[in-house]
């Protein structure tokens, strides 16, 4: 069972990590470059980074939470390592989406008209971008922890195998014939 809910555990955060990458890489890019108006091209960035920070909020607090799981032969230093680096994870898709995001949504309704009709100096455009450097380095804490979490749930992983392997070759009768 144990061994069922690291893999699913390891799965979850794969996911989300391929995703954060999918957006970053490839949505966010190509929306800018293909769609007609950045206005539009931002709306579906927005939408799209509001599922990620979404579903990194819920798998990041279910990860942390199952890390409380009682685990046989556990580095402990591995282990709250784990924790501290969900923690980043959900924390920083809850400040994207529930600070930042909801901060830029407020300046583009606020201004009424597309972004890049404001002058560059305007006090609201320049808000805008300050908050949109911010997300983009939020996303990116969260990339990098959920990435080294992925790593050391690889390494508790492979250090149990190998331990249970052992284990178990130790363990069996020696038969004689």
């Amino acid at each position: 069972m144990l061994k069922f809910v690291g893999d699913l555990r390891s799965l979850l955060l794969a996911l989300w990590l391929g995703a954060a990458c999918f957006f970053s890489f490839a949505v966010a890019p190509s929306a800018f470059g293909v769609l007609p108006s950045r206005d539009l091209a931002g709306s579906l960035v927005s939408r799209t980074l509001m599922i990620i920070n979404l579903s990194g909020i819920v798998i990041g607090a279910f990860l942390l939470l199952s890390s409380f799981l009682p685990s046989r032969k556990a580095i402990p230093f591995a282990v709250w390592g784990e924790r501290l680096l969900l923690a980043i994870l959900t924390i920083a898709c809850v400040v994207g989406q529930f600070v930042i995001a909801l901060w830029m949504a407020q300046i583009r309704i606020s201004i009424g008209k597309p972004i890049e009709e404001l002058a560059a100096d305007d006090p609201l455009r320049v808000q805008f971008n300050q908050l949109h450097e911010y997300s983009v380095y939020v996303l990116v804490a969260g990339m990098i922890a959920a990435g080294l979490t992925y790593f050391l749930l690889a390494y508790r992983s492979r250090n149990t195998e190998n331990t249970e392997i052992k284990t178990t070759k130790t363990d069996l009768p020696e038969f004689k014939f």
